[in-house]
């Protein structure tokens, strides 16, 4: 895949069984490269750890430094449906009931009640959407 096409992170392998392979990926902030990070202490990375189907052609065991990849229209949706709905979800959780004449605080309750139901439902869809992101390695 061109560079435009997917998402990578370059990772360590840390758990190698019959049906995943547990990969961490650390996130670096802007500033973690930089020379003068312990003197200003903003530097931060945290790691993460990414379940990918294991293929036993890869051959990978436990340390081994891989390449994780995500289509990028994959990324694209999870941001649409962590930040994008919600957002349109609050405006018009907000906007709607104002025009109705309802008084600030019923708009904000309702803002909320449906921000928690879209959460609760991606909650409840969430393996039929882990099934959909699906990463591969490269070695």
């Amino acid at each position: 895949m061109a560079a435009r096409e997917s998402i990578t992170h370059e990772g360590r392998v840390v758990e190698v069984t019959p049906a995943v392979t547990s990969v961490e990926i650390i996130s670096e902030s802007a500033c973690s490269a930089c020379h003068a990070k312990s003197l200003c202490s903003l530097g931060e990375s945290k790691s993460k750890i990414i379940e990918v189907p294991t293929r036993l052609r890869d051959g990978l065991v436990p340390g081994d430094k891989v390449v994780v990849e995500l289509r990028a229209s994959m990324g694209h949706k999870a941001v649409w449906l962590g930040y994008g709905v919600p957002l349109v979800l609050l405006l018009v959780g907000i906007l709607l009931p104002s025009a109705l004449g309802m008084g600030e605080v019923g708009c904000g309750l309702c803002a909320l009640g449906l921000i928690a139901v879209y959460y609760l439902v991606l909650w409840l869809l969430r393996k039929p959407l882990r099934n959909e992101y699906i990463f591969n390695i490269k070695k």
